[in-house]
């Protein structure tokens, strides 16, 4: 572990300590491994005596989703390594990882599997948001602590429960971005592509009601879908062409695989010289490297929840140990999956326990220092208060692998949407 990322595990835990005003520093270190021997189960802040804790990581590792959730899983990989070789964490993560496809059933089965078999209280991970909203059932109803790593507004609102907590920004947060830069840069008319499940219904109702509130004219003058995991997009390409002159922008709702394949295809019909392209996911690496030059054939736009260039928080010493893990930059799920183990790690050290219910108490409300620098799990809904960006992707200077411009930014408590606005009854 370089010197640089053993500040930022120290600093992360005095941020957090320093957070709650509920303890000091020497409080801090006393609280685990203390006198106290019941397993760490019963007591809050009064200590407790355990040397590892179960963490069960639940990735989309086959399927459409397997590159993000390899990308996911290398920070979540890196983070457990910092965590068990740290002076400043008193336990030890050990971890079983369990593949959930892209299928809720098999998401179900994967979460009972590491609750039930192998007594996992904390589970991280999920990328779909169909598959991410039927673990936080069982999260909820088994009493884990669970930290997501998809989109959908509705897991830490309408369907949010006392143990989940989000690290991944979610979709209202970008829409926020990038309905507000729409239509200061390129219209109110709006034609919506969207990949037909949780996630894409997201955006297109996340998008549309920012639109109608920031502007009196705004119109959705098209919209078509394609199934998740759709291969063929010529049906809609079409409808979308014959939209181009009634529409400013075209608004795609999609991720992984199934957004490189639509950009390639619609580079294939020079669309996005016909029609500015926005995207909720363009940004990713995974979608910049899987779609070559038709990540930036005209215009393409995105919404952006990260990039390793920012210069916030402690990102640069993230993004050294990530390189010097795997040589090769992070990306968005790279830092979802890296925040959200040490979320979970953070709230058992503050806490004291590795009991869930002890723990999820102490991370709502929650401030700590990330690489964003100090975030927030919202009492309202523990949603993390993360800043984002609008970005385009443009020609690089070499290779063939868009480059991402940002554009603008909106601070946390800029883009999250008010408490009352989420349906969270917390």
């Amino acid at each position: 572990m370089s010197g640089e990322t053993g500040q930022y595990d120290r600093r992360t835990v005095l941020q957090a300590a320093g957070a709650t005003g509920a303890l000091g520093v020497a409080g801090l270190a006393g609280c685990i491994g203390s006198t106290d021997d019941d397993g760490g189960d019963g007591g809050g802040n009064g200590g407790a005596d355990f040397d590892t804790v179960q963490l069960g990581i639940l990735e989309p590792f086959t399927g459409d989703f397997a590159a993000l959730a390899e990308e996911r899983n290398n920070g979540e990989t890196l983070a457990v390594d910092e965590i068990n070789q740290s002076d400043e964490f008193d336990f030890e993560f050990e971890t079983e990882e369990y593949d959930t496809q892209l299928s809720p059933e098999d998401g179900v089965q994967a979460a009972q599997s590491a609750i039930q078999d192998d007594g996992a209280g904390f589970i991280t991970g999920a990328i779909s948001s169909s598959v991410a909203l039927s673990i936080n059932e069982v999260a909820g109803n088994q009493e884990v602590v669970y930290t997501p790593g998809a989109a959908d507004v509705s897991i830490t609102g309408s369907n949010c429960n006392e143990y989940v907590f989000r690290f991944e920004t979610n979709t209202a947060q970008i829409a926020e971005v990038m309905t507000q830069w729409m239509v200061d840069n390129l219209g109110d008319k709006i034609h919506y592509q969207i990949a037909d499940y949780a996630y894409g219904d997201s955006v297109r109702e996340e998008v549309d009601r920012r639109m109608q509130n920031l502007s009196d004219s705004y119109e959705e003058v098209g919209f078509t879908s394609s199934a998740q995991g759709a291969t063929n997009f010529e049906s809609v390409l079409t409808q979308i062409e014959d939209n181009v002159d009634a529409a400013d922008a075209l608004v795609v709702g999609a991720t992984g695989g199934h957004l490189i394949r639509f950009l390639a295809q619609a580079a294939g019909r020079d669309l996005g010289n016909q029609i500015p392209i926005v995207t909720t996911t363009g940004s990713f690496s995974v979608v910049r490297g899987g779609a070559g030059t038709a990540g930036y054939n005209g215009e393409i736009y995105s919404g952006t929840r990260y990039v390793p260039g920012i210069e916030t928080g402690d990102n640069r010493a993230f993004v050294e140990a990530y390189q010097n893990e795997y040589d090769s930059a992070p990306d968005n799920f790279s830092r979802v999956g890296y925040e959200s183990v040490y979320t979970i790690a953070t709230g058992i050290q503050e806490a004291g326990s590795r009991d869930p219910t002890v723990v999820r108490e102490t991370l709502s409300g929650l401030s700590r220092e990330t690489i964003f620098g100090e975030v927030t799990f919202r009492e309202c809904d523990q949603q993390a208060t993360n800043p984002v960006w609008m970005a385009q992707n443009v020609a690089p200077d070499q290779g063939e692998v868009a480059d991402v411009e940002l554009l603008t930014k909106l601070e946390g408590e800029e883009a999250i949407p008010a408490c009352d606005a989420v349906g969270c009854g917390l």
